[in-house]
């Protein structure tokens, strides 16, 4: 395998990583409070993901992933920001 073949599978995993490990974390946290929860860390991982995977689909050349992690972002920044607001209230 070609050495930038790999730096940009590297960079996939690492982004499909950060999507693991929200819901890795959103579920542990789930279990301690033994009900549903999503930590705000969960919208950051989905932040950090998203990126990534952006990056990867731009040197993929793939639109429909491309348009998929543009559309999380939006998402996931909105959350943050409403639970910004909502805490300054």
């Amino acid at each position: 395998m070609i050495p930038n073949e790999i730096l940009w599978l590297t960079i996939g995993f690492i982004g499909q990583g950060f999507f693991t490990l929200r819901f890795l974390i959103q579920w542990r946290e789930s279990e301690r409070q033994k009900r549903s929860v999503i930590p705000i860390a969960f919208w950051y991982l989905s932040i950090a993901g998203a990126l990534t995977l952006l990056v990867y689909a731009t040197y993929r050349l793939d639109p429909v992933f491309m348009i998929g992690q543009v559309t999380g972002l939006f998402i996931y920044s909105r959350n943050l920001y409403l639970i910004k607001k909502s805490d300054s209230n």
